[in-house]
């Protein structure tokens, strides 16, 4: 996963310099012990050694600043991991305990999802950490009914994405195809 990530980190700064400016430096062995501790489990692999690389990018303020450069979706820092992990933990403890689970425990929240990016709407990705469906990358949209299962894994996600930008293609998953906005930032264009 890190050579992937580390191909396809070079590339943004090469291409995309607004958005490798963005990132920020890896999370210390404190923050990272302090989100497993809030978190209750051990994190993925594949996920710790990202946050290891960069602990997020820098908050964006509009959808014309850099940053957005997963598919349209920011890295978040441990600390904003931790928040929104707490969040959809919240909210699946309340389903449970006013009786609508089943609409919401594994559709729209469960404790072990991890949200690691997050779109300027509120949507999120994140990795499942369920064992039937362990290391999985998935993503939120906040008005659906359900989630979606986008990649088996962080590191076949981080591949198809440096392949698609490489080789200036369409993402197999998302149809989307990477276009560099003003010389500066990657975007994910539908059409």
């Amino acid at each position: 996963m890190l050579e992937v990530w580390q191909q396809f980190e070079e590339w943004l700064r090469q291409n995309a310099p607004g958005d490798y400016s963005t990132l920020r430096p890896g999370a210390s062995s404190l923050e990272m012990s302090t989100l497993e501790r809030g978190i209750d489990f051990p994190l993925h692999d594949d996920l710790k050694s990202l946050l290891l690389q960069h602990n997020g990018v820098t908050q964006r303020r509009s959808s014309t600043a850099p940053g957005a450069f997963l598919i349209g979706y920011s890295l978040m820092s441990t600390e904003g991991i931790l928040e929104w992990h707490e969040n959809m933990s919240a909210t699946a403890r309340e389903a449970v305990e006013e009786g609508y689970e089943e609409e919401v425990i594994g559709h729209t929240a469960h404790a072990q999802w991890v949200p690691f990016a997050q779109a300027l709407t509120g949507d999120l990705l994140f990795v499942d950490h369920r064992r039937d469906h362990y290391g999985e990358v998935c993503e939120i949209s906040f008005g659906d009914p359900d989630y979606t299962k986008l990649w088996p894994s962080l590191t076949w996600m981080l591949t198809d994405l440096r392949d698609a930008v490489e080789g200036q293609l369409r993402l197999p998953i998302t149809r989307r195809r990477p276009v560099i906005h003003e010389g500066r930032m990657l975007e994910w264009s539908m059409d």
